[in-house]
């Protein structure tokens, strides 16, 4: 069966310009677009939340104020408003009535906003498998968790480490099983218990550019394209990190393993610490 969901986000790089409406309406504003995959709504949303924007760390209450008029009218930060509304008790119903959210989304984005609360809660001595694990299941990043329960991203990690809680790599099946898949999409996720492939070694990391952005665009796509086409003219088995999918570098038959995931420490050490490859090719 198709068991994977897939969010897309545009990017807004409204900031960079004087006199321009936060507002979105019908004529287009973004300037790139991320994709993620997850096994669930919530862990590809909050991938995708971070994608974006490598400053955010997921579905978080804390960035935006409440405000009924942000919620009723679609801006580049309304999800944020929305997530602290949900924090500050606003019910489903009413959400749904101010923004014309339909509710599905609603109930999932508030699955996210009261784990973040019970993390808040949590003492930072008492982290349990349980609670480790199904944090990381809906899409909490180490920093994020770390940011919630007050310690360090490297403290959360050191502990996910020692409690066993690491990601497995799945493979996107585009035919649900009908047929053998040939599309080498792989993602990382923790709503899994085998991962879906071998790692034979021997082969050459490179890190993709991410979200197009005013000052960073297909150019900056290409030099990765260049380095992939060049690693395998010299025989060198090649695995693209990116997440962007307009670019060239994110074509199936670019690389030998393509992984649709963050440009993050963290997901990049996961995928090394998996494919234990020789080498990394940052820029």
């Amino acid at each position: 069966s198709l068991d994977y969901c897939v969010v897309k986000i545009p990017r807004w790089d409204l900031a960079k310009f004087n006199r321009v409406s936060t507002k979105i309406g019908s004529s287009m504003k973004s300037v790139g677009e991320v994709m993620s995959i997850g096994r669930n709504f919530e862990e590809a949303f909050q991938k995708a939340l971070r994608m974006v924007d490598e400053n955010v760390n997921g579905f978080d209450p804390n960035i935006k104020k409440v405000n009924e008029n942000e919620l009723r009218e679609p801006t580049d930060k309304r999800m944020f408003v929305l997530a602290a509304a949900l924090k500050g008790g606003y019910t489903i119903e009413k959400l749904y009535e101010l923004t014309k959210i339909d509710r599905w989304f609603l109930e999932k984005f508030k699955n996210i906003v009261d784990y973040y609360k019970n993390l808040e809660n949590v003492n930072p001595r008492s982290v349990t498998f349980d609670i480790l694990k199904k944090a990381k299941q809906i899409g909490f990043s180490d920093k994020q968790i770390a940011a919630a329960i007050k310690i360090t991203e490297l403290a959360v990690r050191k502990l996910r480490e020692e409690l066993k809680i690491t990601p497995f790599v799945k493979q996107i099946d585009t035919v649900a099983a009908e047929w053998p898949a040939s599309t080498n999409y792989l993602y990382l996720t923790y709503n899994g218990i085998t991962h879906d492939i071998d790692f034979p070694g021997e082969s050459v990391m490179v890190l993709g550019s991410g979200v197009y952005r005013i000052g960073s665009s297909v150019e900056f796509d290409w030099c990765a394209v260049g380095c992939l086409r060049e690693l395998r003219n010299q025989g060198k088995k090649t695995i693209m990190v990116n997440y962007n999918p307009e670019t060239v570098s994110t074509d199936y038959d670019m690389s030998d393993r393509l992984y649709f995931e963050e440009i993050s420490f963290e997901v990049v050490m996961d995928i090394y610490n998996i494919e234990r490859p020789n080498g990394i090719i940052l820029s």
